[in-house]
């Protein structure tokens, strides 16, 4: 097995850990939107071995990130391409994560801060109910 093999079986791997992630951005937005807080925690829950398994695959892809890629030795310039293929997918697939966690932190800030109103609405409401129960008390 040439170290070039093990560098195409690493790219798939992050590449299909990627496209997990994707999706499981876009699945988080959906339940932030949806107000789904039970869901969504199981996903954050999973999402982290997913994210822990992205670590690792890029621990193994360390040593070929310090090498000129123009030195390596392909069986074939099939498997060159594709790799070249998978890991610019890969930078893509990254990009598009980023983007959806920013916007998933965005969405949950807003869902906290729509809460925190309601309950301080209700707070404000329950406050002057009470006043004025207390008033009608003194008045009666």
């Amino acid at each position: 097995m040439q170290p070039t093999d093990k560098l195409i079986e690493l790219i798939r791997k992050k590449h299909e850990v990627l496209v997990q992630l994707r999706d499981m951005g876009r699945r988080q937005a959906e339940l932030v939107k949806s107000g789904e807080v039970t869901g969504l925690l199981k996903l954050l829950g999973v999402k982290q071995h997913v994210i822990a398994g992205l670590q690792e695959l890029e621990l193994g892809l360390k040593p070929y990130y310090a090498e000129n890629p123009d030195a390596r030795v392909w069986r074939t310039a099939a498997d060159r391409a594709q790799c070249a293929k998978l890991a610019n997918e890969c930078n893509a697939l990254l990009e598009e994560v980023v983007r959806l966690e920013r916007s998933g932190a965005e969405q949950m800030d807003a869902r906290r801060n729509d809460v925190a109103a309601q309950l301080n609405q209700a707070h404000a409401a329950n406050h002057v109910r009470s006043a004025y129960s207390a008033q009608r008390r003194s008045i009666a």
